[in-house]
């Protein structure tokens, strides 16, 4: 599996130690900038790293910025892109399992090493459980694709029957 890298300045010290770990769990990595310690700005590297992962160059992309914030949103302009900040692996380990996130985000100057990898672990030892969940995904597709035609039907497809929301306590 492979995974496309990306932070802007703020993110480019904690970026070589959270590439070293990934590569340490077998991963295939890739590093698409910064690469230098000069200001730079995180849109340039989250669009990157969610180009190379919306077209099937890369399976997954974790991206660095101060808070995570600001970079995630550049990966969520790309189409296909499903990016998440995480600051805890309960977060990270649920937006794989339920929104099939495919771009992790988190920020240097919120998580510490040690914290950043159990939270990339957690992300990418989740698997997509689909299901009830799928119908979601769909949804976010269409406001993606700008589909309201889509979304009304998928938006209507399903009754809720007020279960649901204690089926994952198991978690």
């Amino acid at each position: 599996m492979k995974i496309a890298f990306g932070s802007d300045h703020v993110g480019l010290e904690l970026k070589p130690t959270i590439m070293e770990y990934v590569k340490s769990l077998g991963y295939e990595v890739y590093d698409f900038g910064t690469k230098s310690n000069e200001r730079t700005d995180y849109p340039i590297y989250g669009q990157k790293v969610g180009k190379a992962v919306a077209n099937g160059d890369y399976d997954l992309g974790i991206v660095i910025c101060g808070t995570g914030v600001g970079i995630s949103l550049a990966a969520n302009k790309v189409k296909g892109i499903r990016a998440c900040v995480c600051s805890d692996c309960y977060s990270a380990k649920l937006s794989r399992m339920h929104n099939n996130t495919n771009v992790l985000a988190f920020g240097s100057r919120v998580v510490g090493p040690e914290l950043a990898k159990m939270i990339v672990k957690n992300w990418l030892e989740a698997k997509y459980i689909g299901g009830r969940h799928e119908r979601r995904v769909e949804e976010l597709a269409a406001i993606e694709s700008d589909n309201e035609q889509k979304f009304d039907e998928l938006e209507h497809s399903k009754e809720f029957d007020g279960k649901e929301q204690f089926e994952d306590q198991s978690l």
